[in-house]
């Protein structure tokens, strides 16, 4: 079982620390810049992505990072914003849950897709 596996869980620590980057650019740019609430969302998640990349790569799974891998790290993420932003939606229209708090239930769901994907891009040999 791969939670049990500690290379998930340094995945969860840099998960942590990435989603507390993520969430207070997310506060910051919706409640006092006034983002729509996906906007903030959208750009908050752009721009912790790029420090989920070297965390993951250096901590999570000790490879170099390349510019190959960090041109394909997105693609991994096409997977997490797509699960993440439909979560929020659900939370947000249907449950009627806090735009301010949906976005850390919503990371929780993305957890185990992005762990496999990112695994995949980050440990794979270049060639």
């Amino acid at each position: 079982m791969f939670f049990l596996n500690a290379q998930f869980w340094r995945f969860v620590i840099v998960g942590v620390i990435n989603t507390s980057n993520y969430y207070v650019l997310f506060l910051f740019l919706h409640n006092i810049v006034h983002f729509h609430y996906m906007a903030a969302h959208i750009v908050s998640f752009i721009i912790s992505m790029v420090g989920s990349f070297y965390l993951n790569s250096y901590f999570t799974y000790k490879t170099k990072p390349t510019l190959k891998k960090f041109l394909q790290f997105p693609l991994t993420y096409l997977v997490n914003i797509s699960v993440s932003s439909a979560a929020i939606y659900i939370l947000v229209v249907f449950l009627k849950i806090s735009e301010s708090i949906s976005p850390l239930f919503a990371s929780v769901l993305a957890i185990p897709f992005t762990f496999v994907i990112s695994k995949i891009i980050l440990t794979k040999e270049t060639s």
